[in-house]
Order: structure tokens, then sequence, then C-alpha cells
């Protein structure tokens, strides 16, 4: 099971490139503690509030983190972090916990040391967006097409809105190939965007699926309208504005703030990797301190303070999209993350080395920030992030009401209902990238007392949750109250999410011949069949030597023989070198030559062995061979129409070096 759930969260990993995919699976044997009793010296902490409610302060909030982060990060062999929180117009405190360079032993500065944070970098293009908006430059709701130099084609004759672009509600398939890389020179902005065009594959603003393409757009708008380069409008227009110094989206780094960028790392005991280069640059190319990320959520917190005009940055907190009542909602950039009866509103960022997370809590006046330059043994880093936040919030913003919410009678039925298995929102559809819906799929299902059981999605100790249907078709989590909801439409269940991620991902019913709960046993049977039959060459040839014995086939019948056992391994060459592909991506770097080789052996080979198969079947039965003989040859040739199968349907057959 564990490995299941390591492939499921590898597929979103690799969809994801910067993003969500850290929240979209918390699994990692790492411990977090408990907020601490007593302070880093020893002596007791000030007592909560009588309605628990602890008092943020300094000297609190000091408190549990001396608690929680040091322990947290050994225990995940995570080398640094940074942790700001903001509260009433100030920063309340800024921390720097280990090191931002391990080998050198340099401690993190939280005001002045720089770390990647990923996707929340998008928070500063969509700000720039709504400062257009507010000069009357962009309209929400009109043709993207209005804006650029090239054509977004339409769907389904709808055109493509800024707004869609901002609730991740723009259509497209997902866009991965090399979005990170190790190695320069990066592509300029322009050409990463007419380099290629993922396929639009929902109508839109009919289904949230996360696009860094799309965020790249919003950003190449911007440079467009503004008349100057990303990079410029956002130093002149945010940095600038706040007195960010430590603070740019270029790439590399500016020379004059080199000294002060933390290294990467897979983990603390590994060697620093190479300062990652992003294509989409928009969509999460920044390097910034906790210092000045602190600036920047307290102008948002100050209703958009130097930034936006009150009016504008209520329009962008505000909700935008709601994907599945009563879960999360997306607002314009910022998405939401209820805990605890609050109202938050947040994003997370993943580069392959830096891993962070900003959460707004607007009607308190507080902010938080955390970044870490690792994501630590076993992803330690997701779980230390979740706990971050909820931690936080129990902390200071507790529940008013902690009983177990009572179930619905109709909780048995309707997860009878849900059952089933989906394919995720984002996700590649129309390119080779399919292939990972082989892994991606989410499978929910029911428990043996007829519950609601979703694996994928586990509590920080990596148990299953215990789900209670709370409202028709909205569940809560027993263990954290995360929330997991289903859309019905005409009595079926035709979508569900998963609170937290649900405003930027959902996952929809797989359609039957998509549908992995069958395809991939058939598919492994399969694969089986073919790999024996493979092996049954070498193994005949050496054994007929041992023992002196002749092989009974002659003339077409030995021909089919051998050729039919070539087209096997060259078969089973096809999905072990895509697996091999998608490791070396996994690194950063897609080269186009493997591509293209394995699409073209694929086409040629797999569609080879389906034809050989039967041929060599009607051969046996013509031949009048023995019982084995026609059985196998019958095995084999569905073996091979099974790989056909999956082939075509995740897109194993295509051509295109893109995805």
């Amino acid at each position: 099971m564990r490995l299941i759930k390591s492939l499921f969260g590898a597929a979103l990993t690799l969809a994801a490139g910067m993003g969500v995919a850290q929240q979209a699976q918390q699994t990692s044997p790492a411990l977090v503690p408990a907020p601490a009793a007593t302070s880093a010296a020893g002596g007791a902490i000030a007592a909560p509030a009588i309605d628990g409610r602890r008092a943020l302060t300094k000297e609190d909030a000091d408190t549990w983190l001396d608690g929680f982060m040091p322990y947290a990060l050994a225990r995940g062999d995570i080398p640094g972090a940074v942790v700001v929180i903001v509260k009433d117009g100030q920063v309340l405190t800024q921390r720097g916990f280990g090191f931002s360079d391990v080998a050198a032993r340099k401690p993190v500065d939280p005001a002045t040391t720089l770390f990647r944070p990923g996707s929340v970098s998008k928070l500063y293009t969509w700000t720039a967006v709504m400062q257009l908006v507010e000069q009357g430059k962009i309209d929400l709701d009109a043709d993207v097409n209005t804006y650029l130099d090239f054509k977004i084609p339409a769907y389904q004759g709808k055109p493509l809105t800024m707004r869609n672009i901002m609730t991740h509600t723009p259509g497209f398939e997902e866009a991965g190939r090399d979005l990170i890389v190790d190695k320069g020179p990066v592509a300029s902005l322009e050409a990463a965007l007419k380099r290629w065009t993922p396929q639009r594959v929902y109508a839109p603003g009919s289904t949230p699926a996360y696009s860094n393409y799309a965020t790249a757009l919003a950003g190449y708008i911007v440079q467009r309208l503004s008349g100057m380069p990303f990079d410029d409008y956002i130093e002149r227009n945010i940095f600038q504005r706040l007195g960010m110094t430590h603070a740019s989206f270029r790439q590399p780094l500016p020379a004059n703030l080199q000294p002060f960028m933390a290294k990467g790392y897979q983990a603390a005991s590994t060697e620093p990797k190479p300062y990652e280069l992003i294509a989409m640059a928009p969509a999460g190319s920044s390097a910034i301190s906790g210092g000045d990320m602190a600036k920047f959520m307290i102008a948002h917190l100050a209703d958009g303070g130097p930034l936006l005009k009150p009016e504008t940055a209520k329009l962008m907190h505000s909700p935008a999209n709601d994907p599945i009542p009563g879960l999360d909602r997306m607002m314009l950039g910022f998405y939401e993350q209820k805990v605890n009866g609050q109202s938050a509103i947040a994003h997370g960022g993943d580069t392959k080395w830096f891993h962070s997370e900003l959460i707004l809590f607007p009607q308190e006046k507080v902010g938080i920030y955390i970044s870490a330059n690792s994501a630590g043994k076993d992803g330690a880093i997701s779980p230390i992030r979740t706990a971050f936040f909820r931690q936080f919030a129990d902390r200071y913003f507790p529940a008013k009401d902690t009983a177990v919410p009572k179930e619905l009678p109709t909780a048995k039925e309707h997860a009878a209902m849900v059952a089933g298995t989906y394919e995720n929102s984002r996700a590649a559809v129309e390119n080779f990238g399919a292939m990972l819906g082989l892994l991606s799929q989410l499978k929910v299902t029911t428990d043996k007392d007829g519950k609601l059981s979703v694996d994928a999605f586990t509590t920080l100790g990596d148990a299953p949750r215990k789900w209670v249907e709370v409202a028709p078709f909205i569940w809560r989590s027993v263990e954290d109250g995360e929330l997991f909801g289903a859309k019905v439409e005409n009595g079926k269940v035709v979508r569900v999410a998963y609170g937290p991620i649900a405003p930027i991902m959902v996952f929809d019913r797989a359609p039957w011949h998509k549908d992995t709960a069958w395809l991939m046993p058939l598919l492994i049977a399969s694969l089986i069949v073919i790999a024996l039959t493979a092996l049954s060459w070498p193994a005949g040839a050496i054994n007929r030597r041992r023992y002196g014995a002749a092989l009974a086939l002659t003339g077409r019948d030995l021909s089919t023989y051998r050729v039919v056992r070539l087209f096997c391994w060259l078969a089973l060459a096809v999905p072990l070198g895509w697996m091999f592909l998608i490791s070396v991506a996994f690194e950063g770097t897609t080269p186009a030559t493997g591509i293209w080789l394995l699409q073209i052996l694929g086409i040629l080979v797999i569609p080879g062995l389906f034809g050989l198969a039967v041929w060599n079947a009607v051969r046996a039965f013509k031949a009048r061979r023995g019982w084995f003989s026609k059985t196998w040859s019958v095995l084999l040739a569905l073996a091979a129409f099974v790989l056909l199968w999956v082939a075509f349907v995740f897109k194993l057959i295509s051509l295109g070096a893109n995805f």
C-alpha cells in the first residue's frame, strides 16, 4: 500500500512541478511534536485564556517555535527553514532555524537569507494583474487574446479570460516539461510560452486544474500591457513600493543577492544542489527573504497597503470559484484554507529543493510564512508544513466546538455512491504525459462497515482517516477536521475533491475505458505473459542445448516463433524506457531525442506485437499443436491486445515531445 501511495504522490509531483503536490499527500514517518508546554529555557509559559485561546504574543510564539521547529527539522533531515509571523501591521516574530549552507555551518538569517518560495511567487504575479485591473488595462472577463500577440484557441467556442486564469480554471492540460532545470540559459518568458500551447481539455471556468502555463501567460500579459519586462515591473511596482531589498525574480540571481541565497538540498545529509531555473518565471522563479515576505503579507492584510486599493484587495481576497460547495473556495490568486471556523487565504509552493507555505488570516490581521531548503527524509516537509499551520491555528484560533460531529443517516448510502476510480483534473490528457494516469488515479472505497475510505489522503501519522458525513456528500475527518466532498449530477457522483486542494484540482470519475481498477490488474497480468514468452526464447535454447533436443518448428512456424519473442522483448523495453525517462524528468531534464525514440518504438512494436500474436495463434491452431501451445498463443494475443489498449488510451502511442 505504501508503494502505491508513493507512486500516486510521485505522479502528482511530476505533474505539479511547483505548487500543491506536497499538500495532496501527507505521508511521512517524520514525527512532529505537540505544542511545547514549557519554554526553551525550561520555564513555564503563560497559561491559556479561559476559552482555550492563547494570546498571540512574540514571547508565546517564540516559545512554541522553539519547541516545534528544531525537532521537526532534525527528525526530517532538513537543513534549514525560515518562519515569519505578522500581526496588526507589524512583524511579530521572524526566526531562522538550521543552516542555509550546511558545509559552511552558515545559519539562516530571517532578515537576509533568501529561499525559493516556488508557487508562492504567483501571488506577486496576481497582485500585478490586479494593479492593471485597477488601472483599467485588464478586464477580468475579456478574451485574453485581446492582450496577446499570439492566439489561445477557444474551447467549444468559449474564450479564455483572466478570471479563468486566476481561479485555475483555464481548461489547459498539464504542461510540465523542463519547468525546473539546473542548467541555463533559461528561455525568455515569450519563448517559453510560444514554444507550445497546452491543449485545452475543459470548458473555461468549469474545472479547477492548476496551471503554471496559465500563470506565466498572466505574467506575459503584465509585461505587454505595462511596456516593461516582467522582472522590472515586479521590482518597480511591488518590491520597491514595499522596501523589499532581498527579493528578486531574476535568473540567474543578481550578483549582489547571491551571497544571501540559501543552498537547496535533497536532505540535510546530502550535497547541495544547483540554483534552480524556472522557464515559466511568473509561476515561481522568485527568491526572497523571510523579512521581505513579511512586508508583502502585511500589505495584503492592510487591505492592499501601498500595492492595491482596498476595494481591489477585497475583490482579490473574496471567493471567485466554488468547485464543490462546502469545501474550500478559490479566490483571485489566493485559495481558501478553512481551519477551526476561520477562513484563511493561502498559497503553497514547491520547487525541487525548496518548500514553502504562506497563510493569511484576514479577520485577525495575522499572517504566517514558512519556507525550508529541503523536502527532507521521505518528504518530511509536507507533514511539517501541515502541522505548522494546524498547530498555529489550534493554539491561537482554536475551534469553538470540538465535539465529534454527528454522522448523517445517509452516510453509508452516499459512501457507496462515491466509491469508484477518479482521474486528477490536473494532468496531461492529449500527450504522452497521460501515462501518469496509470499511477495517479484516485481510489475511493468503503470499509467493512460501509463507511467512506480514501487511502491516498491519510493523517500526519500515515493512518487512514475516519470520515463522518456532516452534510450531504460532505465528509469531515474525525482526526483533524479535513474535508472530502462529492458533486452529484442526475443522481450520480461525477466528481470528488479533498479539502486542502479542492480549489485548484479535483478528481473526475474515470471513464470505463480508462479505469485502472480493472485495467491495472489486466496490464500486470499481460506484462507477465509477455515477459514469460520473451524469457522462453533464451530459456528454451539453454535447455535444448543442455539436453541435446531440437526445436520442433520449421519454416514459417520457426520464423513466427522467433519474431514474436523478439517483439516481446521490444514491447517490454517500451514501458521500461518510459519509466527511465520519467525518472530523468524528475531530475529536471527530459531529452527530446529519448522521447521521440520511445514513441517511434512504441508505434512500431506495440501494434506489431498484437498483429504477430494473433498470427501466431492462427498458426498454432492450424498446425494442430498441443493444448498448452494453443492456450498460450491465445493468452499472448490477449496480453498484446491489453498492452495495445493501454498504450492508446494513455497516449503511449503518440507523436510529439511536448508535455
